[in-house]
Formats: structure tokens, sequence, C-alpha cells
């Protein structure tokens, strides 16, 4: 871990059917969150929603700053370094098989503003999702 990790938040997982939600500052999003800066869409998906969190899996364990921290049938939870520094990131995905989605909260740990990094990230991440389709 880099010189500004931090520390792992308390929290994080799935908890009666809803991530952790974001904090007021602008340094997280989450396709849970009804208003505000945080608010962004789940990812959608086709198929069996078991084999796409897997295929979701394998396009997050490919990227060299992210490292897989837990799994679950429905759940995935990273960790995503910077480069420069080590600022680490914690990025979860939730299966809502229900729903036909797959929510997303990508939060920075440390500061109150992210520059949009983290937005741009589960943009990304969506986009190479979506061509797996």
């Amino acid at each position: 871990m880099g010189l500004f990790a931090g520390s792992r938040p308390i929290g994080l997982g799935v908890h009666e059917g809803r991530l952790k939600p974001a904090p007021p500052t602008l340094n997280c999003v989450n396709s849970q969150s009804a208003e505000g800066y945080s608010v962004i869409a789940p990812l959608a998906y086709k198929g069996d929603g078991k084999t796409a969190l897997a295929r979701l899996n394998a396009l997050i364990s490919s990227k060299a700053a992210a490292r897989v921290v837990e799994t679950r049938p429905d759940y995935l939870y990273a960790e995503f370094s910077s480069k420069w520094l080590g600022f680490v990131d914690d990025v979860e995905f939730y299966l809502d098989e229900t729903a036909g989605l797959i929510h997303v909260r990508s939060a920075s740990r440390l500061g109150g503003r992210d520059f949009g990094v983290n937005r741009k990230r589960i943009e990304a991440i969506r986009s190479a999702f979506g061509r797996q389709t």
C-alpha cells in the first residue's frame, strides 16, 4: 500500500439490500443514491446475473491498479490504488438479480473531493463491461 492508503472503512458490504450510503463529501459515487454528486447509474447486464458478476470480477482482476479483496455470489469488493502516492479507493459491486442490475459504489478513503476519479473509473468499467456482452 502507498503513502496515502488510509484505513479500510467500516460498514462496507451489503446491508438489507443496500451498499453503504455515500457521504456528503464530493468523493464517492453510489448507484443507490437518489440525489447529489454521488448519483450514478448501476451496471446493466444481459443473461444470468452470477455469470455477469463473474465477468465483472475477471475485468476488475485484470486491472493493474485493482486488488480484489472479497467475492461472494452477490458481491464484489476491490481496492484501487493510484499510481502516484498510493491513494486507495474502495469499490463495491452488488448483484441485485431481482432488479437485473449490478449496483456500484466507489469512494475515496481520504480527502473530501475526488476530482471525478471515482465517476470516471465506474464509467470506464461500464464501457469495458458492456463490450463483453
